[in-house]
């Protein structure tokens, strides 16, 4: 990532970081690769500890898969199979010229060693795929685990997604995470290093939490020197637990109108080369009960840009010293 001083002021004066004042993952992936790159998401058929009764059932009040993962429910689909139609299908859609086997639903380092491998090396099946980004918990990678993602880093580009949510004990404990913020500090220490990029999963709006918990839960998790991070506000599906909170009215969500501003707060204090993967929430089919925004998502992304211009910010102002503070003084 773009560590070093004057590599972030001339990203900061690139015309596209101008126009929208953060640094999204598609923009990271093109200086990486030169081409256009795209995600392809697999269902490896893993599970959750916070499921099968290791630290939890049920999961965390919130989560229901096929809510926000399209391929929630096709673990019974061969993943080089997954990873081949994925590919012809976004060929066809946008032209990517690369793509990255994303393993997204539950815990995908949930396993022994030699079932890990065999279901990672099912999916790096093609000469096209130049990456692998696998989806976790802070609590669910073992010295173990990391040695054999880490042995992927040669010829890959590889990422860890650690799924946080809030920094906050009394909220982690709220949404049933089943572990804490210690858990995401110890597995970010012990995966720095070792040529894995890492990427944070927070979620905006969690019950109970002030704007100024959630500024501190970006900073902090930025602070810990993540390489990219999935902000999205909280939304309520069906057959969740946050559901029946929502129906006794014990939840509220948020507008859009609200978000934008809130978003952009966090975005301020996240450093600007972190790469932002995710700024909204993303539901697939009719499992979405509340909040139903009448924007569409790039409505949404065009908000954020339009208020970190109209304050004259952009992401990494209030992070820390800023290396720019020259570059949108005007």
């Amino acid at each position: 990532m773009l560590r070093n001083r004057k590599a972030r002021i001339d990203m900061l004066n690139e015309p596209w970081f101008r126009q929208l004042r953060y640094y999204p993952f598609s923009q990271y992936l093109k200086k990486r690769f030169g081409c256009r790159v795209h995600k392809v998401t697999l269902h490896a058929g893993f599970t959750c500890p916070n499921r099968d009764g290791t630290c939890g059932v049920g999961g965390c009040i919130y989560c229901v898969n096929q809510s926000f993962s399209p391929v929630a429910g096709k673990s019974d689909t061969p993943i080089r199979e997954q990873m081949k139609r994925g590919m012809k299908f976004l060929r066809r859609r946008s032209g990517p010229q690369k793509f990255i086997a994303y393993f997204q639903p539950f815990s995908n380092t949930y396993a022994d060693v030699e079932t890990l491998k065999a279901r990672y090396d099912a999916a790096l099946c093609d000469d096209a795929i130049v990456g692998i980004s696998i989806g976790t918990r802070p609590d669910c990678v073992p010295d173990a685990v990391l040695d054999l993602v880490q042995s992927y880093t040669d010829r890959y580009e590889v990422w860890l997604e650690y799924g946080i949510q809030s920094i906050h004990e009394r909220t982690l404990r709220l949404i049933n995470r089943g572990h804490l913020f210690d858990a995401f500090e110890d597995a970010v220490q012990r995966t720095r290093g070792r040529g894995i990029k890492i990427c944070a999963h927070t979620i905006l709006g969690l019950p109970g939490e002030t704007r100024d918990d959630m500024i501190e839960t970006s900073r902090a998790v930025s602070d810990l020197g993540v390489d990219g991070i999935k902000l999205h506000h909280l939304y309520v599906a069906k057959e969740t637990p946050l559901h029946e909170m929502y129906k006794r009215r014990e939840v509220r969500v948020m507008s859009a109108e609200e978000y934008v501003p809130l978003v952009c707060d966090c975005l301020e204090v996240i450093r600007s080369d972190v790469a932002v993967q995710r700024l909204v929430g993303d539901t697939h089919g009719d499992m979405l009960v509340a909040p139903v925004w009448p924007q569409k998502k790039s409505a949404v992304f065009a908000a954020i840009s339009a208020e970190l211009r109209k304050r004259g910010s952009y992401q990494g102002a209030k992070c820390g010293r800023s290396v720019s503070a020259h570059v949108f003084s005007s």
